[in-house]
């Protein structure tokens, strides 16, 4: 059960968790638009950047697994606010950089503070609201992983365009230094009863093994690594992480409790959600390719295209309670997420001819499907999980979430460069034909995913929908 939270606390939080994350979420995809200009502006090639945006997904991988251990060990509001902290000064430094090195030390320490604030946020609505509240807590929660990734290049380029690169980081210092005031006044602070010690050793064995992958999935088909080198590299970060999965069953007290996958629930959202993240997470780098090397538009246009998934993922948030308490978990998953699948293989469809507000209402389906998806996801993961895991259970599913993030990216890149191996860019048919096989790869990758949540039970989830006491069915 959550502890009990003063009312003022209760209302504001969620505003205070949301506003973080929109922070963190766009500042992720925002600095992607602005590279040529910082290249630019330091007299620097754009390639020489690629570290800017690697070195932001390495402090995300390597230190998202050690915050549930924080925050059980100082406190949730001490670790969120020094997570936001520390996003904000690290903003100030990006923004007064004078050259590449110190803008990849500053993107590394804002890699840090970004982190700690995702899974500790989460765990902090978890243990503030009940089961039954949770649904409709963090179906507000998630918007911000949904609208700023699809805001963040609009925005980008509008700043870029308008003022100097710096005003990318610089926007993140009045957000940062409002929701300081209000999680140092509001935010609840959460700590274990029973406080346990920090598994050095697997936080080197997981850290490294999981950097290592997401800076391979990062480079992936960019050709600056040959064959040979990176087999062996990925075999390098699939020993450690297999490492780490060996000494984290020995250990009473692992950093990361893969215990937890022994919840059902908690694995299918996880599994589940894993695989379809791959087709949704390669959606945001394929379709400004559609826009704007299969059909010309500028990319101004381009983002304004992007626009209406972030207003239909808003619009559908009043409607998510409803639907899953009427269809259940286990009816929302299993059709929703081929209702994805379909959206995005009508993508493959289009073209210069196709009429813009044909466009405009695919792009509306597609953000209200993954509305859907990412609260259905996000919640049924806690269904099952009570107390103490809670923590465990954040920071786990935050870790494999950012994983499937970017393979999702890799996969989308891989597709695009699968199918336009040898098309020269000016070729806009053959580029259109590439993009749209492209686009068909990872509409079967999302459908194919649905086969996961097929194992749900009619009744599982029904604790957060339907603010039901879940009895377990015999599994025999």
């Amino acid at each position: 059960m959550p502890e009990t939270v003063p009312a003022d606390a209760r209302r504001f939080l969620p505003w205070v968790v949301a506003i973080v994350l929109f922070m963190e979420t766009l500042d992720t995809t925002i600095v992607n638009t602005a590279v040529p200009s910082i290249a630019a502006d330091l007299g620097v090639e754009p390639l020489s950047l690629k570290a800017v945006v690697a070195s932001y997904i390495l402090s995300l991988a390597v230190c998202i697994p050690i915050s549930g251990w924080m925050a059980d060990r100082f406190g949730t509001r001490r670790v969120f606010f020094s997570a936001v902290s520390i996003f904000t000064i690290a903003s100030l430094l990006c923004a007064i950089a004078q050259n590449p090195p110190m803008l990849v030390a500053a993107r590394l320490l804002q890699g840090v503070g970004a982190a700690m604030m995702m899974p500790v946020g989460r765990l902090t609505i978890i243990r503030t609201f009940s089961k039954a509240e949770l649904l409709r807590t963090m179906n507000f929660v998630v918007m911000p992983a949904l609208v700023g990734p699809l805001l963040g290049p609009t925005v980008g380029g509008l700043i870029v365009h308008f003022a100097s690169w710096r005003y990318i980081f610089l926007i993140n210092l009045p957000v940062g230094l409002f929701a300081l005031a209000m999680i140092w006044r509001y935010l609840p602070d959460f700590k274990a009863e029973a406080r346990r010690p920090l598994d050095a050793v697997g936080f080197v064995l997981f850290g490294s093994g999981i950097a290592l992958l997401s800076w391979l999935l990062e480079i992936f088909g960019e050709h600056t690594l040959d064959s040979t080198s990176a087999i062996v590299l990925l075999v390098i970060a699939l020993s450690l992480l297999g490492a780490y999965g060996l000494h984290a069953s020995r250990m009473v007290h692992p950093l990361l409790q893969l215990g937890l996958f022994k919840v059902r629930t908690f694995r299918i959202a996880v599994a589940g959600g894993f695989v379809t993240r791959i087709g949704m997470s390669g959606m945001p780098f394929l379709l400004p390719l559609l826009y704007q090397l299969g059909m010309g538009l500028p990319a101004w246009q381009s983002g304004l295209l992007m626009m209406p998934q972030a207003a239909a993922a808003i619009t559908m948030k009043s409607m998510t309670t409803r639907i899953l308490g009427r269809l259940g978990y286990r009816g929302v998953l299993t059709i929703n997420t081929v209702l994805i699948g379909l959206a995005i293989a009508t993508f493959s469809l289009v073209g210069p001819d196709t009429p813009k507000p044909l466009i405009i209402a695919l792009a509306l389906c597609l953000g209200a499907f993954n509305s859907l998806q990412f609260t259905s996801m996000n919640t049924l993961a806690y269904a099952d999980v009570d107390g103490p895991d809670t923590s465990m259970a954040s920071t786990l599913a935050s870790s494999i979430q950012q994983l499937s993030m970017s393979v999702g990216l890799a996969t989308g890149s891989l597709a695009a460069a699968w199918f336009l191996d040898g098309v020269s860019q000016s070729n806009r048919p053959l580029v259109l034909t590439a993009l749209h096989h492209a686009f068909l790869v990872l509409a079967i990758v999302t459908v194919v995913s649905s086969i996961v949540f097929w194992k749900l039970r009619p009744t599982d989830g029904d604790a957060i929908s339907k603010g039901r006491v879940k009895v377990e069915e015999p599994s025999g």
